[in-house]
């Protein structure tokens, strides 16, 4: 199939003329003749697979390398199928020679005890993976700050499941995900103090700076497990950016401050919830959110008195 190849002109004739051959990839000038290149190189990576006469399907390409596989994926696999690549059966000697390469092979790769730790916490990693809905950019960060623990020997002689755990938290709160310690703790289906503790290690030893978390990011989750309306949830971000602006909510729990704007803009809007279900939806007890409570109801009155001081002066 020949096609045109668009904004080029031809370098002996000048005209825009050039065609594009796809099977034998030349590209010519159909006027004159000349013969630009030979060959046509595809930058792209190629995602298909070729088919051969005995039935075989070998991709050109595998699949790309993740911090999610202890190997990254790219270690080798013998085939199961004792063929050769003809397509003809092996021999029975030839079979036990390479049966017994594979099992050598297999034993290769987990063959050191740092490798059997690595399979072992990323697949604990992979199992909470399903439990809290996290992306793939969230898992591949905690592969990597477990794959930097590891190096620095951080697990040796701590529990392995806590350790992921600590490493998935410090992820997600570095991708400023809004997961809790206490949801990392449940699907982990570890004590919430040993992650803690695991993570104060994780933070000193690979000095991490970990971003302040936002409570606005929890706001649409609160609301989504009480089914809230989006006028409810609108005020309650204004009026945590009202509580930022004002540097209200510094040092408090992101968790708490989000209730509370919720329970704050319920009032509002003249919504019936009690803060018995917002702390339950929340995690968080009901003394936060009455203490939270406070300091955003005084920011209301004062904004309100600054309103009406500035309406009497525009008298």
């Amino acid at each position: 199939m020949v096609t045109l190849t668009k904004d080029s002109n031809c370098l002996r004739c000048g005209k825009n003329s050039l065609l594009t051959d796809d099977v034998t990839g030349e590209q010519f000038c159909s006027k004159c003749g000349y013969v630009v290149s030979e060959k046509s190189n595809e930058s792209g990576p190629e995602w298909r697979s070729f088919q051969t006469e005995s039935g075989a399907n070998p991709a050109r390409t595998g699949a790309p390398s993740s911090l999610l596989m202890h190997d990254m994926g790219l270690s080798t696999v013998i085939n199961p199928i004792n063929k050769d690549a003809t397509g003809k059966p092996l021999s029975s000697s030839m079979k036990s020679t390479i049966e017994r390469l594979r099992t050598w092979d297999n034993r290769s790769q987990s063959r050191e005890p740092v490798d059997r730790n690595l399979r072992q916490a990323l697949n604990e990693l992979s199992r909470m993976k399903d439990k809290i809905a996290l992306s793939s950019n969230v898992l591949e960060k905690a592969a990597y700050l477990y794959r930097k623990a590891l190096e620095k020997k951080l697990v040796r002689g701590r529990s392995i499941s806590a350790m992921i755990a600590a490493s998935l938290y410090a992820a997600c709160r570095d991708t400023e995900t809004p997961r809790t310690l206490n949801d990392i703790a449940d699907a982990a289906n570890v004590k919430r103090k040993d992650i803690a503790r695991c993570y104060r290690l994780l933070h000193h030893e690979l000095e991490l700076k970990m971003p302040v978390v936002n409570s606005i990011q929890c706001i649409s989750r609160i609301s989504s497990k009480l089914e809230l309306s989006e006028k409810t949830k609108r005020y309650a971000v204004k009026v945590l950016q009202e509580a930022q602006d004002n540097k209200e909510s510094a040092g408090k729990d992101p968790m708490g401050l989000a209730a509370t704007a919720l329970y704050v803009s319920c009032i509002k809007n003249g919504d019936s919830i009690t803060q018995r279900n917002l702390a339950e939806a929340a995690g968080v007890t009901e003394v936060t959110i009455r203490n939270r409570f406070k300091g955003l109801k005084n920011q209301q009155n004062s904004n309100l008195e600054f309103m009406v001081k500035k309406e009497k002066r525009l008298l």
